[in-house]
C-alpha cells in the first residue's frame, strides 16, 4: 500500500495506520488486516472492512479469502461502541482460531480511546481505555509523507467521485454534444460502412493508450478529449483495452484517470469509466473506492456487465490477485473477439442518440 514499509509495533501504530490503509477514517466498522510471513517481516496481503452490525453469515467468506492469500497472522480493529464491536470481534476471533490463523492484536477504538481484547494487563490496558490521536502519531506522519490520504469518513470517499457541477458541467456537456455530433456524422457518412467498425476501434485503442500516457505526464484531459474517450469506452473492445493495460507501474494513473472521467463524463457514458476505476482501485487493494465506483456505475446502468462482475467479486471477497493473473492480453482479446463488427458500435450509437446530447 505504500512506497516503503511502515512498521506497526503498537496499538497506536495500528490505529494510526488503518485510516490510510482504507483511505478514510472508519466508524461503526470491523477491520481485518491480514499478513503472510513471520512476525515483523510479514507482508500485508489483504484488508477488509465490514459495517457494524454485521449480517448473520457475512463473516463466513473471511477464512476462505485468508487461506487463498496464504495469511499467517492478523490484526483486528473495531471502531465504535462495545455493544456493536464486541459481538463481531468475538465471532471473527472464533473463526480465525478454528482456521489456525493467529490474531496478534485485537482492538476497539471509540471517542479517542482504545481497548485491547488480547491484553489483560491493567498497567498497559486499563479498563477505562487508553487515549490515542489518529492524526498526530508517527504512522500518520509516515503515511502522509508517503503520499497516502485518509478522508474523514466513507461518505467523503463517495463524494470524491460525484459528478462535477456548475461551469465545469456546462463546458463538459457542450464538449460532449459537439464530439457526439462529430462521431455520429462520420459514421453515418462513411464511404464504406463495413470499414467503419475497424476504423473506430483502431482509433479508440490508440486514444486509450495515448490518454493514459498524457494523463500520467500532464494531468486531466481537455474537455473534448475526455468526452471523446468516454464515447470510445462505450465500445467493449476499447474499454477492455484499458482494463488489460493496468499493471503495478500504472495502476495509480488508472485510478486517477478513470476517477477524473467518472466525475466529468455525462451520465450515459459513466459506467465504463466508473467500472475501470473500480477495477484499478480493487487491483491496488483499495476495495472501499472500488465498491463506491461500482455503485456509481450501477446507479446509471444496473445491467452493466463489467460493474456487476466487479460487484460480485467484491461481495465474495475475491482476491484482487485475479485481476493480475487472469487478465487477457490485447492480442488474446483480438483472437477471442474476432474482427470488429458493426454490432460492436450499437451500444455507442444508442448513447449518441440520447436526447440530452442533441438538445442545446
Amino acid at each position: 500500500m505504500t512506497p516503503s514499509p511502515i512498521l506497526l509495533t503498537s496499538p497506536d501504530d495500528i490505529l494510526g495506520a488503518v485510516p490510510y490503509i482504507l483511505g478514510f477514517h472508519p466508524a461503526d466498522s470491523l477491520v481485518v488486516i491480514a499478513f503472510a510471513g513471520r512476525g515483523a517481516r510479514g507482508r500485508l496481503r489483504v484488508t477488509t472492512r465490514w459495517d457494524l452490525p454485521i449480517a448473520p453469515g457475512a463473516l463466513d467468506r473471511l477464512v476462505p479469502l485468508l487461506q487463498r492469500e496464504g495469511v499467517t497472522h492478523t490484526i483486528l480493529a473495531g471502531f465504535g461502541d462495545g455493544v456493536l464491536v464486541t459481538p463481531a470481534m468475538d465471532e471473527v476471533r472464533r473463526l480465525l482460531s478454528v482456521a489456525g490463523v493467529n490474531v496478534i492484536e485485537a482492538l476497539r477504538a471509540d471517542d479517542g480511546r482504545y481497548w485491547s481484547y488480547v491484553c489483560t494487563r491493567a498497567e498497559c490496558c486499563p479498563p477505562e481505555g487508553r487515549p490515542y490521536d489518529p492524526l498526530a502519531g508517527e504512522v500518520a506522519a509516515q503515511a502522509t509523507f508517503a503520499g497516502l490520504m485518509a478522508l474523514p469518513d466513507r461518505e467523503s470517499l463517495r463524494r470524491s467521485i460525484v459528478p462535477v457541477t456548475g461551469a465545469a458541467r456546462v463546458t463538459m456537456r457542450e464538449a460532449t454534444r459537439s464530439v457526439a455530433a462529430d462521431v455520429r456524422g462520420k459514421i453515418v457518412t462513411v464511404a464504406e460502412p463495413r470499414e467503419a467498425p475497424a476504423a473506430f476501434v483502431a482509433q479508440g485503442l490508440e486514444r486509450v493508450r495515448r490518454s493514459i500516457d498524457a494523463f500520467h505526464r500532464l494531468g486531466p484531459l481537455p474537455d473534448h478529449e475526455a468526452a471523446r474517450l468516454g464515447i470510445d469506452l462505450s465500445v467493449v473492445r476499447v474499454r477492455d483495452e484499458a482494463w488489460t493495460l493496468m499493471d503495478d507501474d500504472t495502476q495509480d494513473t488508472h485510478v486517477a484517470l478513470w476517477g477524473d472521467l467518472t466525475r466529468r463524463l455525462e451520465a450515459p457514458f459513466v459506467p465504463p469509466a466508473a467500472s475501470l476505476l473500480g477495477a484499478a482501485a480493487w487491483r491496488r487493494g483499495d476495495s472501499a473506492l472500488a465498491g463506491i465506483a461500482v455503485e456509481r456505475a450501477l446507479a446509471v446502468d444496473p445491467s452493466y456487465s463489467m460493474a456487476n462482475l466487479l460487484a460480485q467479486g467484491l461481495q465474495q471477497l475475491v482476491s484482487p490477485a485475479v485481476l493480475r493473473q487472469r487478465m487477457p492480453t490485447p492480442e488474446e482479446l483480438d483472437a477471442s473477439m474476432g474482427p470488429p463488427r458493426m454490432e460492436w458500435l450499437h451500444p455507442m450509437l444508442e448513447l449518441l442518440d440520447d436526447h440530452t446530447l442533441r438538445t442545446p
